[in-house]
């Protein structure tokens, strides 16, 4: 995603096995997948990385110095093609716990309304 028209994801590491079965998907992905993906993106760097005995997975670099890593072992090259993306698209933030449901910049002063409240 672009915040004020620059892309965060700077790097992806595409890693893989070239022996292993759960490597097959992204096999595919790197043969069908990956070269549109490259002209389509410019500016995007993106890495191939040969990990031989491990399950292949995708790594962003982002701007704010955030990596995010995405296992994708016996997926096909469709999903690939779509977590690609998902990194791609995503501003590379750390994902943060809300401790409400209920978050508002200005709480009411008469309270959050409920289904119990007695008239």
């Amino acid at each position: 995603m672009a915040l004020r028209g620059v892309w965060q994801l700077q790097k992806l590491i595409v890693s893989y096995c070239d022996w292993g079965g759960s490597s097959r998907g992204i096999r595919a992905f790197m043969e069908s997948h990956l070269p549109t993906f490259k002209e389509k993106n410019p500016q995007l760097e993106v890495v191939t990385e040969l990990i031989r005995a491990q399950h292949p997975h995708l790594k962003g670099f982002y701007k704010n110095k955030n990596e995010k890593v995405i296992c994708v072992k016996n997926l096909t090259p469709e999903e690939i093609l779509d977590y690609t993306t998902r990194l791609r698209n995503s501003l590379g933030r750390k994902v943060v716990k809300l401790k409400t449901r209920h978050v508002i910049k200005h709480p009411s002063v008469q309270g959050t309304w409920t289904t119990e409240v007695k008239f």
